[in-house]
């Protein structure tokens, strides 16, 4: 594995190394084989702080919190800032520091596993992508590195690894989600919490495009091209899957009949929902009930 820095650990700093004897466990363990953490840590104002690696065995995620850093990566370089993530995937030749005028405060992971490629491209590796995620300041990001960082005081318990294993994936797939949230902070044009609000309000009865262009101001072109951009659907995909979401909450906690359900969200024609229905979530209305009910 690669070796963390050995930056002068102050009182509230925290260095964690999952020891040899772990890491053997984990790399055989069904539940953990695929992606588990290999050391941890959190830096806080981490002056003089710096890495160089030729060779790099480990995946490492840095997520910085507070201050700066530089980073080169494969012949990048750029600036960290706070709400900024670094991913080094393993083979990476790197380097970083800390600022000296605003250090950085670093929470901080080394992973290995067989499917840590599909998770750095899950997180948006690819062929000459830069390696910073803008992920925002999050405090569920900060609470899932806390959790992470609590194994280390388990005395090398094998459940505990294996929590703070999986852990360490919801972490990763966690970071996606504010990576999406931040991007659409950035679209100060496009309120998509609103946008969404207004679907939700609005689940019982169509909604035409026109409408949730108007409600952006922007025109359809360009609202259904950044809605689609932060959200992976066309706004009226999404809009239908939502009502199919709740059309599965009123089947399994009301006696409504699905003719009722389809009524109560917006659909005239029994049929015609059944069918979206059944195309979105892969049942009948009728046989999901039955699914969910016994």
């Amino acid at each position: 594995m690669s070796a963390p820095s050995k930056w002068p650990l102050p009182e509230n700093g925290i260095r964690f190394l999952t020891p040899a004897f772990m890491r053997k466990k984990l790399a055989r363990h069904p539940l953990t084989r695929e992606c588990y953490p290999t050391a941890m840590g959190f830096y806080p104002r981490a002056e003089k702080h710096r890495m160089e690696r030729q060779r790099h065995d480990d995946n490492l995620l840095i997520y910085c919190v507070e201050g700066r850093g530089i980073a080169s990566a494969d012949g990048w370089r750029g600036e960290i800032g706070a709400g900024d993530a670094l991913l080094l995937p393993q083979g990476t030749t790197h380097h970083y520091e800390a600022d000296n005028d605003e250090p950085w405060s670093i929470y901080w992971v080394h992973y290995q596993g067989t499917s840590t490629a599909v998770f750095n491209q899950y997180l948006g590796d690819r062929e000459g992508a830069p390696p910073v995620l803008p992920v925002g300041i999050s405090p569920q990001l900060v609470a899932h590195f806390r959790g992470l960082l609590a194994v280390q005081r388990t005395g090398y318990s094998n459940r505990a690894f294996i929590n703070a294993a999986n852990q360490l994936r919801h972490l990763l797939t966690h970071i996606t989600l504010d990576m999406r949230q931040a991007s659409a902070a950035r679209h100060d044009n496009l309120d998509l919490e609103a946008v969404q609000n207004l679907m939700l309000e609005h689940i019982g009865q169509p909604l035409a495009l026109n409408t949730l262009a108007a409600a952006a101001n922007l025109s359809r072109f360009h609202f259904s091209k950044k809605y689609k951009a932060l959200t992976g659907y066309s706004p009226i995909k999404h809009f239908l899957n939502m009502k199919m979401e709740h059309a599965c909450h009123l089947l399994d906690s009301t006696q409504l009949s699905v003719k009722g359900v389809a009524v109560a969200l917006g659909y005239d024609d029994q049929l015609y929902f059944s069918r979206q229905f059944s195309k979105t979530v892969g049942l009948s209305p009728r046989a999901y009930r039955r699914s969910v009910r016994g």
